[in-house]
């Protein structure tokens, strides 16, 4: 018997998107002119009541770390350093990224920048994002006009 497996054609858009997000951050930053040379890995998910935002920052300070909301936008950017070592008898193979990243990803309209948080434990910053409050429906009676609006023939 074969097994039939739903095709979520909005899930694999997304990760494509991501993905092409990653890629271009990784190519352009600012002005679209300087090569970066590392982007950290980003996990994006929600409960009930925030969004969390998880950047792998392994190697890099907290200090070197900056986090800025603007425009519903928020923004992570850091710089890793590369501790040189010299040895005359050993050969050093490098391959973990070093250098300046900058990270933009929308927020959701409507949030409270003032309630964000953030930690940075283990090499990972969390950033904690509530969730909007819904636009909630209001009622507007039906009645007759305002008295002041009505004309009067005198």
């Amino acid at each position: 018997m074969a097994t039939l497996v739903r095709w979520e054609p909005f899930r694999e858009l997304a990760s494509l998107q991501s993905e092409l997000s990653r890629y271009v951050n990784g190519l352009v930053e600012g002005n679209g002119r300087t090569m970066q040379s590392w982007v950290p890995a980003l996990d994006v998910w929600e409960n009930e009541s925030e969004l969390v935002y998880a950047f792998d920052l392994p190697g890099v300070p907290e200090e070197a770390i900056q986090i800025e909301v603007a425009d519903d936008t928020l923004t992570v950017s850091a710089e890793r350093t590369r501790e040189e070592e010299q040895s005359s008898d050993r050969y050093y193979r490098f391959e973990r990224r070093f250098g300046s990243f900058s990270r933009a990803v929308g927020l959701p309209q409507g949030v409270d920048e003032s309630r964000i948080s953030a930690t940075y434990k283990d090499g990972v910053v969390e950033i904690h994002v509530p969730k909007p409050e819904e636009a909630k429906p209001r009622k507007i009676q039906l009645g007759s006009a305002p008295a002041d609006l009505e004309g009067s023939a005198a």
